[in-house]
């Protein structure tokens, strides 16, 4: 193709990068986000719903009624096929990270928004973040999510994030997977070489609860408990949307307005 031929190719292509934060329109309708209880629609069955729901995305809280745990869905129609009354359904709303695991946990599913870093992190990573991906006994869903981000469409780079190859070139790490007990030493190891301080994000519904694997003798049920998480990425797996909101939220790139 000659230079022109191409110059005119790319013209009649227009602008690809999304407009995002400003709009997310094109989330197709196919998309479940953020999952979301009506108690209003809730019978005295309900508890048979625990049964069925083939995940813990619904279960019982501590008050004894029952909750919605984002962080334990793998976003599919199964779990809200389990409700006859059409109780739990997938709502069209990406954004439902949370900086805590207790706020994936609600009665109705609302996740809270996420508050950004103190002020000093915030002017350390704040114009410019590097993360150190670690793929810890995954299915390949949540890094071919953390690759688009990377694409022209998402383009991550304009925010200043970018992921880089070595943990001792990173201010954090992007954790995806159940965590496999093949994997656990190596993700220790990672986590001690990336230099203080340091952020920890867990990805996906494996790194956060297990996912489908969760129980099995050969994972650990995500993050270990002594790995300081600074956001948490609900998702089976995540949509990159979901992913740029949380982490521009984490830096205050985002305030609670926007929500």
């Amino acid at each position: 193709m000659s230079a022109f031929n191409f110059l005119r190719v790319r013209l009649a292509q227009g602008v690809r990068t999304s407009s995002f934060p400003d709009g997310t329109g094109d989330l197709p309708e196919r998309f479940r986000g953020r999952p979301a209880l009506d108690p209003g629609k809730c019978v005295a069955g309900c508890r048979d719903c625990l049964a069925r729901v083939p995940t813990e995305v619904l279960k019982e809280g501590r008050g004894g009624g029952i909750v919605v745990d984002a962080g334990a869905s793998l976003f599919s129609p199964d779990e809200a096929e389990a409700c006859p009354a059409g109780a739990l359904t997938f709502t069209a709303d990406h954004r439902m990270a949370s900086r805590t695991r207790e706020g994936l946990v609600s009665p109705t599913g609302a996740v809270p928004p996420v508050e950004a870093l103190d002020r000093a992190s915030r002017r350390l990573f704040g114009r410019a973040l590097r993360l150190r991906s670690v793929s810890a006994g995954s299915c390949g869903g949540c890094e071919a999510e953390l690759t688009a981000l990377g694409n022209v469409v998402f383009d991550l780079a304009r925010f200043g994030v970018q992921f880089v190859a070595s943990p001792r070139h990173a201010d954090g790490l992007v954790i995806t997977g159940a965590v496999s007990v093949n994997m656990q030493h190596a993700l220790r190891e990672t986590w001690e070489a990336t230099p203080e301080p340091r952020l920890v994000i867990a990805v996906g519904a494996c790194a956060i609860h297990g996912g489908p694997f969760r129980g099995s003798p050969e994972v650990g049920n995500g993050v270990p408990d002594d790995l300081p998480v600074d956001l948490w990425v609900p998702g089976c797996p995540p949509h990159p949307y979901t992913l740029l909101d949380g982490l521009l939220r984490l830096l205050g790139r985002l305030g609670t307005g926007d929500r």
